[in-house]
C-alpha cells in the first residue's frame, strides 16, 4: 500500500440530489483542489434502494455453511469467518463468536462516529483540520509526505477519504483526535447497541503496546517505531504479542461484524446520505486487492476494509477483510473473514479469504501477491 494519494477533490457531487455520493477529496493544502466553488447544499435525505423481494426461503444455505466450516477448520490458525444476507437474514459463520484482532478494520468505526457527528450537525466533511508532525503515527501514513513546515492543512472529508482507501494511520487517528478520543467511539457502539465489537486505544499505542514498547512521538519519524521495535529482546516482544492475541483491545467477532455491516447497509445507524458517502468511499477502497476483492467477479460491487496486524518470524496477529457484497441481482451481504493468529504463509491467508467470498459469489480466485499492498496497517 504505498501507492501516493494523487489530489482529488471533495465536495458534494450533484449526484447528492439523485442519490449518490462519493467523498473524492485526499485534503486542502498545497497541490491540492479540494472542494468545489459551490458550498454544499443543506443536508438532503437519499432515498436507499428497498430490499429486493426474496425469492427463496430466509434460511442458511446449507452448502455454503458446509463450505465455510471446512475452509476455517482446515486453515492452520485462529481464524473465523461469517457471512449475512442483509436482506433476508440468514446468517452462516464458523468461528464466528471468536473476538480476533481487527488491525485497521477499525477504521470503520472511527469513519462512523464521524459520520454520526456530521448526523448531529457537530461537524460537516468541508471542516478544515490541520495534520501537524505531532500528529503522525506509525507504519503506512502517506499523509506524512505532505505535512511540512507548520502542518498539512485538510478537511474531515479529506482525512476520511485517505482512512478509508488507503488505511493512512496518522489520518485515522487524526480523526479520532477530532471527534473525541477512543470514549467517543465507544460511546457510539454503545449507542448504536453494536455489540460484539472492541475498540482499542489508537494505532499509536495499540501497535507499541504489540510490541511491547512504550510509545514516544519520535518513533513517528522516519523508521523510528521500526529501530526501537528491533532493540528489544526477542522474549519481550513474544510475550507482548501472547498477551495481544490473548486479548486484543481491538478484538472483533465475525458475527458482530458481519451484523453491523448489515445494520449499516439497511440504514440503520446513520443518515441516509451519509450512509450513501460512507458505503461508496469503503467501494472505493484501493488495499486488499489479494483478499476480498480477488474473489468479487464482474457484476458484484464490493465495499469494504482491510485490516493487516504485525509479524513476528512467521507469526501474524491479524490479516482480515471484511465488507458489503452486492449481487447483480441486488442482493446485499455482509462479510467478515478474520485471521487471529497463524504461521501460515501471506498467500494461504489472502487465499483463504478469497476462498469465503468464492463461497457465495461463485468466482474463481485470482493468484498473485501485492506485497506493498499488504503492509501493515
Amino acid at each position: 500500500m504505498t501507492d501516493d494519494m494523487n489530489s482529488r477533490t471533495l465536495g458534494h457531487r450533484t449526484a447528492i440530489i439523485a442519490g449518490s455520493l462519493l467523498i473524492a477529496g485526499c485534503g486542502a493544502g498545497a497541490g491540492s483542489a479540494l472542494i468545489p466553488a459551490p458550498p454544499p447544499p443543506p443536508l438532503v435525505s437519499v432515498q436507499l434502494p428497498p430490499p429486493p423481494v426474496a425469492t427463496r426461503p430466509a434460511m442458511p444455505p446449507r452448502a455454503l455453511q458446509s463450505r465455510i466450516d471446512m475452509l476455517i477448520r482446515d486453515f492452520g490458525g485462529k481464524a473465523g469467518a461469517a457471512i449475512r444476507s442483509v436482506d433476508e437474514g440468514w446468517v452462516v459463520s464458523s468461528g464466528g463468536d471468536l473476538s480476533l484482532p481487527q488491525q485497521s478494520v477499525s477504521k470503520l468505526w472511527v469513519a462512523m462516529t464521524v459520520f454520526s457527528q456530521r448526523d448531529a450537525g457537530r461537524l460537516t466533511l468541508d471542516t478544515p483540520v490541520l495534520v501537524t508532525r505531532g500528529d503522525l503515527t506509525l507504519f503506512h501514513q502517506p499523509i506524512a509526505s505532505l505535512v511540512k513546515g507548520t502542518g498539512y492543512p485538510t478537511t474531515i472529508g479529506g482525512l476520511l477519504t485517505r482512512a478509508l482507501t488507503q488505511s493512512d494511520n496518522t489520518a485515522n487517528d487524526r480523526l479520532l483526535q477530532y471527534v473525541g478520543g477512543p470514549a467517543a467511539v465507544r460511546r457510539f457502539l454503545a449507542a448504536k447497541d453494536i455489540t460484539g465489537i472492541r475498540f482499542g486505544p489508537g494505532e499509536r499505542l495499540l501497535q507499541s503496546g504489540t510490541a511491547g514498547l512504550t510509545w514516544t512521538q519520535s518513533m513517528s519519524l522516519g523508521r523510528g517505531f521500526e529501530a526501537a521495535r528491533a532493540r528489544l529482546a526477542p522474549e519481550v516482544r513474544q510475550a507482548a504479542m501472547q498477551r495481544y492475541i490473548d486479548n486484543p483491545p481491538d478484538g472483533a467477532t465475525p458475527k458482530g461484524m458481519t451484523d453491523a455491516l448489515a445494520r449499516l447497509a439497511r440504514g440503520e445507524l446513520l443518515s441516509e446520505t451519509s450512509t450513501r458517502i460512507l458505503i461508496d468511499t469503503m467501494t472505493a477502497s484501493r488495499t486488499g486487492h489479494a483478499r476480498l476483492r480477488a474473489a468479487t467477479p464482474a457484476g458484484w460491487s464490493l465495499a469494504h476494509k482491510t485490516g493487516t496486524g504485525q509479524e513476528l518470524g512467521r507469526r501474524n496477529a491479524g490479516f482480515n477483510d471484511v465488507g458489503i457484497l452486492t449481487a447483480p441481482d441486488g442482493r446485499r451481504y455482509a462479510i467478515a473473514v478474520m485471521i487471529g493468529d497463524t504461521t501460515r504463509p501471506m498467500r494461504e491467508r489472502q487465499q483463504l479469504i478469497q476462498n469465503v467470498c468464492a463461497a457465495l459469489t461463485g468466482a474463481q480466485p485470482r493468484s498473485g501477491v501485492n506485497e506493498a499492498d499488504e503492509t501493515t496497517e
